[in-house]
């Protein structure tokens, strides 16, 4: 099985995989959007089909959502859990404080709103994801559509004044139209190359009238297993420190 898989994919199963050890019995879970997030959602249904695991969960996406129906797990909106007791997402970018650039797929509104209001959040991530300071990943800023131009000049009227390496901006575009987010809103990402200060160009870029919410996740997120294609998981943990590597039996893969 692995050998249809690449590197990379082998990667991202080893983190989730890893991070799957952390869901219990009767937990309400928040699933996260992407590459990454899928192969844990899909691992879930199978213990959920196969152990017969009972838990609850809430999707940031549409997509993940489907996925989750489709793998037999049971999804519910966030009003209806209340709170979560964990949330695993994968990221664009995380650094050593593990403050994190999502927004990749367009869903870090939900993304941001379900990771807050959990007990836990785990980064499921593989190496490349691991860098010593944000921005090389584009940052994602979703902005209501009415009076785009002006909110796009306000934002890149900021960037001048910020302690950034790269100030280009672009509106994202599916299919030779503008990109839409699960809300109806458009995308603008940030080219960056480097974020000086994540806190202060986060609070900076949430006053801009017309922006929604941006991509820089800071203080959220609580552990990352960052997966290695050898089948190595190493977990970090944020508020201790403490680095552990767990050996993940590939053949687990076959079947997802």
């Amino acid at each position: 099985m692995t050998a249809e898989l690449s590197p990379t994919d082998i990667a991202k199963f080893v983190a989730s995989r890893r991070a799957a050890d952390f869901v219990e019995d009767g937990m309400r879970v928040g699933l996260g959007t992407g590459s990454t997030a899928a192969w844990l959602v899909k691992y879930l249904g199978r213990r959920v089909r196969d152990e017969g695991l009972k838990i609850r969960a809430v999707p940031t996406s549409t997509r993940t959502a489907e996925l989750a129906r489709q793998v037999g797990i049971e999804v519910i909106s966030l009003d209806e859990a209340g709170w979560l007791d964990l949330t695993i997402d994968g990221a664009d970018e995380f650094d050593p404080q593990l403050n994190l650039i999502k927004g990749g797929g367009g869903a870090h509104l939900q993304e941001k709103i379900v990771a807050a209001a959990s007990d836990q959040m785990i980064v499921i991530a593989d190496a490349a994801k691991d860098v010593a300071t944000l921005g090389a990943f584009p940052l994602p800023l979703e902005v209501i559509r009415f009076g785009g131009a002006s909110t796009r000049t306000l934002v890149e009227r900021l960037l001048a004044e910020m302690d950034v390496d790269g100030r280009e901006t672009s509106l994202r575009m599916a299919g030779g139209e503008p990109f839409l987010t699960d809300e109806g809103n458009h995308v603008l990402d940030l080219h960056l190359k480097r974020i000086g200060d994540v806190k202060a160009l986060s609070l900076a870029l949430n006053q801009i009238p017309g922006v929604v919410e941006n991509g820089l996740f800071i203080g959220i997120c609580d552990k990352v297993v960052i997966g290695f294609e050898d089948g190595r998981a190493e977990l970090r943990d944020g508020a201790s420190g403490d680095v552990s590597v767990t050996e993940i039996n590939l053949a687990e893969a076959a079947g997802l």
